[in-house]
């Protein structure tokens, strides 16, 4: 409390690489969030990245304007250290930082949150199972049919080789916004893989809400995007998808599994003023036939140019030209962290980390 009696905001600190923006960051954002009432959130710059764990994938500027869409986010300061140090909480006026309950070391091996951790002012929160950077950087590299699954047998980092993600209603519950439309509202649809989000989603669902006052998007299945995608897309499954995009502050309702087609009786049902799409290719279904007949029989369908070019395609071929620089990074990533788990497992303490 303050002292005229009236309650302190308190401020809270996060920071992180966020590169190649997934569901799992978004997580731990969210719980952040839930610690305090406004966050503020650090992003590394790519000099600094590069120095402690590797070359980015996405750089500086795209992931300062992801993490911003994010929609537990405050505040972002770009350019954090990658150390966290109390003069940085105090020059933002942070009560603590938050980290989750991996572990983050710099380039000499030391914790990178040790200083806060001994003054007091760090908080942990649970890590997000199932996915990584490093996990979805080698689907890519992969990209089999069966890239969603971790079927090497060999031993792995508990932190970023990870297991299939496994979805729950609770998750959805925690991500999704729980807002009806208002009596009045516009209601926009727009549908697609959305895989792998990046900025060329996030810049697409910024122009398409202005269209509206309440954005629904369809996410169509895993069988479908392989459909008209074709080489074993999509890289992200259903579940992760729909956390994705669910975090991205102009997204109100996810369609999961939404069909192909844009039907009179879902237009009706959802009550859409307006359908929705950016500068992907308008594949025909299965019959041949243009998915958008309907809302374009109606006059209530427009294309948009969300002004960046970006695809999904585009991040592979990013990681495919540079593959041997990306399988070095994870390789050398998860051997840091292989060795301060078996540190662990033999009873010592690694940065305030033990195993039960």
């Amino acid at each position: 409390m303050a002292a005229n009696g009236t309650k302190t905001r308190k401020r809270i600190w996060v920071d992180g690489c966020f590169d190649m923006v997934h569901f799992g960051h978004a997580n731990l954002i969210r719980q952040a969030k839930e610690l305090g009432d406004y966050l503020i959130v650090g992003v590394h710059s790519d000099e600094e990245i590069t120095k402690h764990k590797g070359p980015p994938v996405f750089n500086q500027a795209e992931r300062y304007e992801m993490v911003r869409a994010i929609k537990w986010v405050d505040e972002v300061v770009e350019g954090a250290p990658y150390s966290t140090t109390i003069e940085t909480l105090d020059e933002y006026n942070c009560d603590f930082g938050v980290h989750g309950d991996d572990i983050s070391v710099l380039a000499d091996g030391s914790d990178a949150y040790k200083i806060i951790k001994d003054a007091g002012r760090y908080r942990e929160v649970q890590r997000t199972q199932g996915v990584s950077t490093t996990d979805v950087v080698g689907r890519m590299l992969l990209l089999t049919k069966t890239h969603h699954k971790r079927e090497d047998p060999t031993a792995h980092s508990p932190w970023t080789g990870v297991s299939q993600f496994l979805a729950t209603t609770q998750k959805i519950i925690q991500f999704s916004s729980g807002k009806q439309p208002n009596p009045g509202d516009k209601i926009v649809y727009v549908a697609g893989a959305f895989d792998c989000f990046h900025l060329g989603h996030l810049r697409f669902l910024e122009k398409a809400s202005t269209f509206g006052d309440y954005v629904i998007v369809g996410l169509h299945t895993d069988c479908e995007i392989n459909r008209y995608c074709g080489s074993n897309y999509p890289i992200m499954n259903l579940h992760e998808r729909v956390l994705s995009v669910l975090a991205c502050k102009y997204v109100h309702e996810v369609v999961i599994g939404a069909p192909y087609v844009v039907s009179s009786e879902m237009m009706d049902h959802f009550k859409v003023d307006m359908v929705v799409h950016g500068n992907s290719q308008i594949f025909a279904d299965e019959k041949g036939n243009d998915p958008y007949e309907e809302p374009k029989k109606r006059g209530m369908f427009v294309l948009v140019n969300s002004s960046s070019n970006l695809t999904t395609p585009d991040i592979v071929e990013r990681i495919i030209e540079h593959r041997q620089r990306y399988i070095k990074r994870n390789e050398k990533k998860e051997a840091k962290e292989m060795a301060n788990y078996e540190l662990l497992r033999k009873g010592n303490s690694v940065n305030g980390h033990s195993v039960e």
